[in-house]
């Protein structure tokens, strides 16, 4: 009988641990839980994104324009999965970019595995796939409300309103659908910058501008207002030094042109093309590459109480040329010091920042940039030209400061060792230990043959 118990118990035991493991089974399928372990939890959703998806009361669309070879689509998949699975009415599409080349040009799609977010009348765009960039265009969705940008017009400036190829207009409706709207301003019409208006843009000016107009952009930047300015090569400043004061930078004359351009198979000397920039908030993280068509090189001439630095910089290949250059001719250009060009690297963008003297703002911004057809309807799709438009205005707006995310990377993760304690390590595990484990298997051996 004894005997018999012993079997019905351990048989017993086997039925209840199958059925253990057949309601863990089930449960499994009907609940779930994760458990993030690692250090910082780095493969869940951080706090800050948690509040952003919360403030979402609507479902939210995203629509990823990645081609269906490779692994592109189940990387951002499975990335997008941390959000699903905090807001389960966000929703994700594919759309392969090959079938419809001519709807990707006008949807600004460059970049294999390009974001849309779709959240109820506004959308956001992303060519960068991380938890920052992603919880940053939530959170824009979130605010909604429309950032009035003005343009200067009367004195041959960039259209915001027009597809003529020197224009703005393709680049003005992207940015339109991701929560700004812009306005003419005409100071035959106006004599101030209408209040509320959140940045004023003066787009490449071919006549020299009034001088009540210039009085009007030079109060506008004294009392606050921020500030886009786009200018091109000229050797005159269309009466807008008084603007450059007050900006505390100079446009050099010339145009600015690059001898190394022909490595990259580009024909042209003027076009300058950039990879890499020079550290500031706009440029933070930007690796994609940038066509600049004709470049005004800047100087920096006075603080004026600005924070200035730049961000786009020529390379030291590069020159302010004085000379006339007509690609359909045989060029001979070459940096002539004894006529007054300068050597590069030259800086031709500017990041101007400072405390606001308007009680109602904090801060302050603007940004100068010697070169208008990087964003032109022409030469927008090359590249990031449109992403780094889009950086610009985000900038300028404000928008870089709306969800600071902590890094959260794993902690000692080099192991920093001498040569001696790297010998000392190798000794170890390829002789001591092996001869330490034969050693107790031998002892083992000895002994139950004792027995």
């Amino acid at each position: 009988m004894r005997h018999l118990f012993r079997r019905l118990d351990g048989w017993l035991f086997a039925l209840l641990l199958l059925l253990a493991v057949g309601a863990i089974g089930y449960l499994s399928t009907r609940y779930a839980h994760e458990a993030d372990w690692t250090a910082n939890g780095r493969t869940s959703l951080s706090a800050e994104s948690r509040a952003v998806l919360a403030q979402l009361t609507g479902p939210v669309e995203i629509v990823s324009y990645a081609n269906p070879q490779g692994d592109l689509r189940q990387t951002v998949a499975g990335f997008l999965q941390r959000y699903q699975a905090v807001k389960p009415d966000l929703s994700l599409r594919f759309v392969d970019p090959q079938l419809d080349p001519a709807k990707m040009r006008d949807l600004g799609i460059t970049v294999d595995g390009a974001l849309i977010l779709h959240y109820k009348d506004h959308e956001q765009r992303l060519d960068e796939l991380s938890e920052r960039s992603l919880t940053n265009a939530l959170e824009r969705l979130v605010r909604g409300n429309d950032r009035i940008v003005a343009f200067v017009t009367g004195d041959g400036e960039r259209r915001a309103d027009s597809q003529a190829n020197a224009d703005l207009g393709t680049f003005i409706t992207q940015l339109e659908a991701r929560g700004m709207r812009a306005v003419p301003l005409n100071f035959a019409q106006v004599s101030a910058v209408p209040e509320h208006t959140d940045l004023v843009v003066l787009a490449s000016p071919t006549l020299a501008l009034t001088p009540g107009a210039v009085q009007a952009l030079v109060g506008y930047v004294q009392n606050g207002g921020n500030l886009l300015w786009l200018t091109e090569p000229a050797n005159d400043d269309l009466g807008l030094k008084p603007l450059a004061d007050a900006l505390g930078v100079h446009v050099l004359p010339g145009v600015l042109v690059d001898g190394s351009g022909t490595a990259l198979g580009l024909h042209d000397p003027r076009l300058i093309a950039l990879g890499d920039y020079q550290p500031q908030a706009i440029t933070q993280g930007f690796t994609l590459t940038t066509l600049f068509p004709q470049v005004s090189a800047l100087a920096q001439v006075a603080q004026a109480g600005w924070a200035i630095k730049p961000f786009l910089r020529s390379g030291p290949q590069s020159w302010t040329e004085f000379h006339p250059i007509d690609n359909d001719k045989p060029s001979d250009i070459r940096f002539d010091a004894s006529a007054g060009e300068l050597k590069g690297p030259l800086d031709f963008g500017f990041a101007l920042s400072r405390l606001s003297p308007s009680p109602d703002k904090s801060e302050q911004r603007a940004v100068v940039i010697g070169d208008g057809d990087f964003l032109s309807n022409t030469f927008l799709g090359n590249g990031g030209n449109r992403a780094l438009g889009e950086r610009v205005f985000d900038w300028l707006l404000g928008d870089d400061k709306l969800v600071d995310l902590p890094p959260r990377g794993a902690p000692d993760r080099l192991l920093q060792i001498s040569q001696a304690e790297l010998n000392t390590l190798s000794f170890g595990f390829l002789i001591a230990l092996p001869l330490l484990l034969l050693l107790i298997g031998g002892l083992i051996v000895w002994r139950r043959r004792r027995r």
